[in-house]
């Protein structure tokens, strides 16, 4: 097939890379001049604007977005729809929230236009291994970008799937990320009471090459822990403060709009907020009232 690939970060470069070996033709366009350039020796088309992409593509044209979520999406799409003719698909690859992937999907019916959602997961790795494709959408524009799909996946058969109408690709790809979250948060746990252990001297390098083979522990995010610790044991240079891409909260938000009790997921997230307070005001209260109700000595700040 034929594709347009708007941006040309890591992610959408390495995607449109793949579909390139895949046998597909990729036309992107990125604001960015330097990431134009780069796409040349990776097999993509380079496009100078938006309205040269779209006059590349044959019709009925396909579109995928690889743009950070919120209002650039909104920005992309003013400038792309006068451009499109009934028929066409944008498909969103990025992390927007589903309830704007809805509205969006609405406008974009109102003009003919089929709008898929299609979560994304891989990261850096998925050039090589393919990524994990959560798709909303029309079924029969989904079905039409059957290939697409199959390329960019670990296989055609696998890895991939319509999952629902517009949106339900983008909440799929939000719990996601909300149970890696939890993931993360407790293997990151179980790994620092090991570290804080005296005594036994132990390797968590070693320890997680174990766990990574026959436990019942075993995963990706493990394999990951495990290079991390390989190449830094005792993580020198890295500051204690985690970053959250904003879908665990949606994901907590959604939870409590639903009535659905997730206390891990939850708590994964407050940690990774707590994680940025570098003087803490609640932790000076509790130190204060230890003190006030029982004498407890106050470490001088």
């Amino acid at each position: 097939m034929e594709l347009g690939m708007v941006g040309l970060g890591r992610m959408g470069a390495n995607m449109a890379e793949r579909l390139v070996r895949g046998g597909h033709r990729v036309t992107g366009y990125d604001p960015g001049a330097a990431a134009r350039e780069q796409a040349a020796p990776r097999g993509i088309v380079a496009a100078a604007s938006l309205a040269e992409l779209v006059a590349a593509l044959p019709a009925p044209r396909a579109v995928w977005l690889m743009v950070p979520a919120g209002q650039i999406v909104d920005d992309t799409l003013a400038q792309l729809l006068p451009l499109l003719a009934p028929g066409d698909s944008v498909i969103d690859g990025g992390n927007s929230n589903y309830k704007d992937t809805m509205r969006r999907a609405a406008l974009l019916a109102q003009q003919g236009l089929h709008y898929v959602d299609s979560g994304t997961s891989g990261g850096i790795w998925g050039l090589a291994e393919g990524y994990s494709l959560m798709i909303g959408g029309d079924e029969a524009a989904v079905e039409r970008l059957r290939p697409i799909f199959a390329t960019l996946a670990p296989a055609a058969d696998r890895g991939w799937g319509r999952v629902g109408p517009s949106g339900a690709g983008h909440f799929t790809k939000m719990v996601h990320n909300g149970i890696e979250y939890g993931l993360m948060q407790a293997y990151a746990e179980g790994f620092a009471i090991m570290q804080r252990k005296p005594g036994f001297d132990l390797d968590l390098h070693q320890i997680a090459q174990i766990w990574r083979h026959g436990s019942v522990v075993r995963s990706w995010l493990l394999d990951l822990g495990a290079d991390a610790l390989g190449k830094n044991p005792a993580l020198e240079g890295i500051a204690p403060y985690v970053e959250d891409s904003g879908e665990g909260r949606w994901t907590v938000a959604e939870a409590i709009d639903l009535d659905v009790a997730a206390p891990v997921i939850t708590a994964s997230l407050l940690e990774r907020l707590r994680s940025r307070e570098s003087d803490s005001f609640a932790d000076k209260l509790l130190a204060a009232m230890r003190n006030e109700f029982g004498g407890h000595k106050i470490k001088a700040g």
